[in-house]
C-alpha cells in the first residue's frame, strides 16, 4: 500500500470510527446492551466499570488487525490503526478530560474541549436508557460550541505548596 493510500486509509477510518461510536452508543449501549453501559450512568464506588469492557472489544479489533495485516502493511494493518488511534483518543477526551479517571488532566481552556464536556455532561443527566442526547465524542452541537464561547472559561489557581513533615524536621 502506497503511504497515501495508508494515510488516507488510516484517517477514513479515525473518521468513520466517529459514527460507529455514535452508532453504537446509541442503539446498542442505549438499548440491548444497556446492563453493561448502566454501570457508566450511575455513581458508584469501584474504579472501574461493566462498560469498560466495550474497550476490550474495540482494543483486541483493533489489536487483531494491525498484527494480521502487519507482514504485508496491507489495508488491516491501516484499520487497525484508525481504530487505535481513535481510542486512544478516546481513553483521552473521555475518561481523562472528561470523567476525571486520572487526575492530571482536569480542565480546559479550549472552547471545543469546553463544549465537548458540556454535551457530555447533558448526556449523563440521563440516567436510563431513555433521554439521553450526544452519543458521539467529537462532533459536538453547535448550540454547546455557543455555550462554551459565552461561558468564561476556568482559571488556574496555585494551591500554595504544602510541607511535609519530612521537610521539616530535615530543616528544607
Amino acid at each position: 500500500m502506497t503511504t497515501p493510500a495508508a494515510i488516507a486509509t488510516t484517517a477514513a477510518t479515525f473518521l468513520g470510527m466517529e459514527f460507529v461510536a455514535w452508532f453504537m452508543h446509541r442503539f446498542v449501549l442505549h438499548g440491548p446492551l444497556w446492563f453493561l453501559h448502566r454501570s457508566h450512568h450511575v455513581r458508584h464506588p469501584h474504579r472501574f466499570e461493566r462498560n469498560d469492557f466495550f474497550f476490550l472489544f474495540y482494543g483486541s479489533l483493533s489489536a487483531l488487525l494491525i498484527v494480521y495485516g502487519s507482514p504485508t502493511k496491507d489495508w488491516r494493518f491501516w484499520v487497525g490503526v484508525g481504530i487505535a488511534v481513535y481510542g486512544t483518543l478516546y481513553f483521552f477526551v473521555h475518561d481523562v478530560l472528561i470523567h476525571g479517571r486520572l487526575r492530571f488532566w482536569r480542565k480546559s481552556r479550549n472552547p471545543y474541549l469546553r463544549a465537548l464536556n458540556m454535551a457530555h455532561k447533558m448526556h449523563h443527566k440521563a440516567t436510563t436508557r431513555h433521554g439521553s442526547e450526544e452519543f458521539g465524542l467529537l462532533w459536538v452541537s453547535p448550540k454547546y460550541f455557543t455555550l462554551a464561547l459565552r461561558q468564561p472559561a476556568p482559571t488556574r489557581t496555585l494551591r500554595p505548596r504544602t510541607v511535609s513533615s519530612q521537610e521539616k524536621e530535615g530543616g528544607q
